[in-house]
């Protein structure tokens, strides 16, 4: 079953959603720092604190959400955004994708020859007190206009755009503001599958809305894009609750929540949620640079066959396939063939040719990155120097 992003037309069932609440669509927020990387988290906001939180009970053993809920409803703010149509667009139809009325609000409203504003409705998380706030960028993308307003006070504050990483889909923005409550980041490294979690944000524009549900798997690949392993959940995440955090019951934020799976439009109790782990690595970067340039090698790989596996003396198939060297790139300099089976990364385990990318990216630019591969059925251990190159492949 395919998955699309709920701007593509589309006459195919299966429908991916981007759970943005543009007036009546577009999505909301999220995040914060974990133990696993807080070294470099806490050298960009060193007033980020991390959790000690214990897990809370009622009289009768049960778990409560109450404690998490009282605290999780101050760190999460609603974001509008207003956009400028390019000229010769149409605006979105009230009834979204398979409008029965489509031509009607076109032929009326809509105006190709001119440009309209469009309105749009999320969530993000405060993250540092003095007005640090992580969301989605697909929420604040080419926006004119971002405002946040705040669940404590009703404040509403003029934001500006600090840094953006379209490929992790993370926003950085900030507002004028100080002694702001912040949320704790956690390590979602530790999730367990089947763990509770809860979920805040502002769907369809319902402010400070939380619903729970449990963690249904881990690095769940949906084919968006070189970076893509999320985490699966039950909890319920529709329209306006992209860039709202997803927190563990110990009362850390383990994810942003960023796009649901859905058939009809509607929650089916699908979505995906970008592991906090991974946005703590890009943080740093939004704050001092604005974009992220990540680890790259010069490599493209393909998946490993049951054939190849067999072919290469492997009981099992694993690894990434190296089809093709980028030329003077930091693979070709270390001697990288195309031919390799690359089938550890400092040490980490290379399962399947998807790995390789998202471990190749958490790499720091400059950062040696000590390669295990195998090479005419004998492993060999080579060094590569990563470089900043930026690209989306290895």
């Amino acid at each position: 079953m395919a998955f699309k992003s709920n701007k593509e037309k589309s006459t195919k069932v299966g429908v991916l959603l981007v759970i943005s609440f543009v007036s009546p669509f577009l999505g909301v927020g999220i995040t914060k720092f974990n133990r696993f990387l807080g070294i470099a988290a806490r050298q960009a906001f060193p007033q980020i604190a991390l959790s000690e939180h214990q897990q809370d009970t009622t009289s009768e053993g049960i778990i409560s959400f109450v404690p998490l809920v009282k605290k999780l409803k101050l760190q999460v703010v609603q974001i509008s955004t207003t956009r400028i149509s390019k000229e010769g667009q149409v605006p979105p139809t009230p009834f979204g994708e398979n409008d029965p009325f489509e031509e009607f609000w076109q032929r009326f409203f809509g105006n190709p020859g001119g440009s309209w504003r469009q309105q749009s409705l999320g969530s993000g998380l405060i993250i540092a007190s003095d007005g640090y706030i992580l969301t989605n960028n697909h929420l604040i993308d080419n926006a004119e206009k971002v405002v946040v307003k705040l669940s404590s006070d009703d404040a509403e504050y003029p934001a500006k755009v600090i840094g953006k990483d379209p490929q992790l889909d993370i926003a950085l923005i900030k507002i004028d503001a100080t002694r702001l409550p912040t949320a704790e980041l956690g390590d979602s490294d530790r999730l367990e599958v089947g763990e509770w979690v809860v979920a805040s944000g502002n769907p369809f524009g319902l402010d400070s809305t939380i619903t729970s549900g449990i963690v249904s798997a881990k690095e769940r690949r949906i084919g968006q894009g070189p970076y893509d392993s999320f985490i699966q959940t039950d909890a319920k995440i529709n329209p306006g609750n992209s860039g709202g955090p997803l927190i563990n019951m110990r009362g850390e934020v383990v994810g942003i929540n960023s796009t649901l799976f859905s058939e009809t439009g509607e929650n089916m109790g699908i979505g995906f949620t970008i592991p906090i782990n991974m946005i703590k690595e890009s943080l740093p970067q939004l704050k001092d640079k604005g974009k992220v340039t990540r680890g790259w090698m010069g490599v493209m790989v393909q998946r490993v066959t049951q054939d190849i596996a067999e072919s290469m003396g492997l009981d099992q198939t694993r690894g990434a396939l190296v089809s093709e060297v980028v030329k003077d790139g930091p693979a070709a300099r270390a001697g990288i063939k195309a031919g390799d089976l690359i089938i550890e990364l400092n040490g980490k385990q290379i399962k399947d040719a998807n790995d390789l990318p998202i471990l190749v990216a958490r790499t720091a630019p400059g950062e040696k990155i000590r390669l295990k591969i195998l090479r005419d059925k004998k492993e060999l251990t080579i060094p590569v120097q990563a470089s900043g190159h930026g690209m989306t492949a290895c």
